[in-house]
């Protein structure tokens, strides 16, 4: 099991956000264990249905069935993804986090990339992400193995002043400057 942490620090005298990853193993003998399964098994079956599907309809009906659901996967990706683009500019434009939208964009790129992949299991798994329905339903898989896995922490951190004054507190009164001249004094 992997445990992916994620921390934000908020720098308060620049305002901006830091964000470090982190992905710590706790089981690095089945992470093997899957890899070797997601590239040596899973080819296999994939090329042992195509060898089966060859068979019975055809190799050159299985060929043209194979890159006909290329073509109209990655057609259909398109299609579904310039929607998700432009469900996430509205988003914006009304001020909202597209959070659920960008998830949808994420995972109709990954239905691209395996429609385009020669087998029959990598296009039913294509497909299945492109039906709405089925991508609510593994958006919310995610999203629970999401809650159980990864872990969020922000803080808070501040430099010193030079003249050695604490850090404004947030009730502290901000006023908008602009600068105008700026010297080097040796």
């Amino acid at each position: 099991m992997w445990t992916l942490r994620i921390v934000l620090w908020h720098h308060k005298q620049s305002g901006g956000w830091v964000i470090r990853f982190g992905a710590f193993p706790y089981n690095c003998r089945m992470l093997l264990l899957y890899l070797f399964l997601l590239f040596t098994v899973g080819p296999l079956i994939e090329l042992t249905l195509l060898f089966y599907l060859g068979t019975h309809i055809g190799w050159w009906e299985t060929v043209a069935l194979v890159l006909l659901t290329g073509f109209v996967g990655a057609a259909l990706a398109r299609w579904q993804g310039v929607k998700a683009i432009l469900r996430v500019q509205r988003r914006i434009g009304r001020g909202q986090l597209p959070a659920d939208e960008l998830f949808d964009g994420v995972l109709i790129l990954v239905a691209g990339v395996v429609l385009v992949t020669p087998g029959i299991l990598t296009d039913l798994m294509g497909f299945g992400l492109l039906i709405p329905h089925i991508r609510n339903v593994v958006k919310s898989m995610l999203r629970s193995w999401a809650k159980r896995n990864i872990e969020i922490r922000t803080t808070n951190t501040s430099q010193q002043y030079w003249n050695g004054q604490s850090a404004p507190t947030p009730h502290d009164e901000i006023i908008d400057a602009e600068v105008i001249e700026t010297r080097v004094v040796e």
